[in-house]
This record gives structure tokens, sequence and C-alpha cells, in this order.
């Protein structure tokens, strides 16, 4: 019995799926649609969303603006799941609305710890002492024969 492989990343579907309710939860959260006293006063960024394979989960990755009191947005986030589960079901037509899960997004934690190893002492002295002309690796000045 022949085996289906596994791919290496999500298909075009669910990567088409996974923007459309990107896009679903982020006009919900910006027009205000979610009564709520945290949701009110902060700003919620909605940088990706994750499919499963059979469309009925998406994760969603969320940061407030400004980083601040993450863990209360996620947890108001996770009291409203079944509005905004509502909400995008109206706004994106499949056959079955998915469900959402809401986690923090750590590409900004990760995008920190990159620009702070590039700022480093280490890295910028390496780069003063880059490939000198003449050296291997550049090519030497031709002459004007």
């Amino acid at each position: 019995m022949a085996q289906k492989q596994q791919s290496a990343g999500p298909s075009q579907r669910q990567q088409r799926v996974a923007e459309l309710v990107r896009h679903a939860l982020a006009e919900v959260l910006q027009r205000g649609d979610i009564q709520d006293p945290v949701l009110g006063t902060h700003v919620v960024t909605v940088p990706e969303v994750r499919m499963s394979p059979d469309l009925k989960l998406a994760t969603a990755y969320v940061m407030p603006l400004g980083g601040q009191d993450e863990a209360p947005v996620i947890a108001a986030l996770e009291r409203h799941r079944k509005v905004l589960r509502q909400e995008v079901a109206r706004r994106v037509n499949l056959k079955y609305a998915p469900e959402l899960r809401f986690r923090r997004d750590e590409t900004f934690d990760e995008a920190a710890r990159i620009d702070a190893l590039l700022r480093s002492e280490k890295v910028q002295r390496d780069l003063d002492t880059g490939p000198q002309p003449g050296s291997e690796g550049e090519p030497e000045a031709e002459s004007g024969h």
C-alpha cells in the first residue's frame, strides 16, 4: 500500500485559507466588534494564521501593539473564541468554520535576538576586519594596459 508523502510545508489551499482567516480576524479586531475591556484598550496585530491540513483548526499568532499585556490579551481572545469563530465564518466562505486557537507571536522576539547578535562586538569586529583588496575572495585592481 502506497503511503502519502508529507510535503515540506502547508499546501497552497491551507495558505490561502489561512490568509483569509487572518484578514477576517484582523478586521473584526480592528473594528472593535468584540466588546471586551482588554481588547478595547489594545491594538492587536495578527501577523500569521496557520491552518491544519483538514482546515478545521486555525492557529492565530497574535501580538498586542508594543508587546504589552500579552497574557491578558490572549486570555480575552480565548474568552471570545466562539464569537470570533462566528465572525470568521460569516466573512470566509468555508464548508466548516475552523476552531480558533490563539498563540503569542514569537517572531518579534526572534527578530530582536538576531538584531542583537548582528550588533554584538564580535560581529562588528569581523565586519571591520573584512577581506582586504588583493586577498583571496576579492579581485585585485586591474592594470591599465
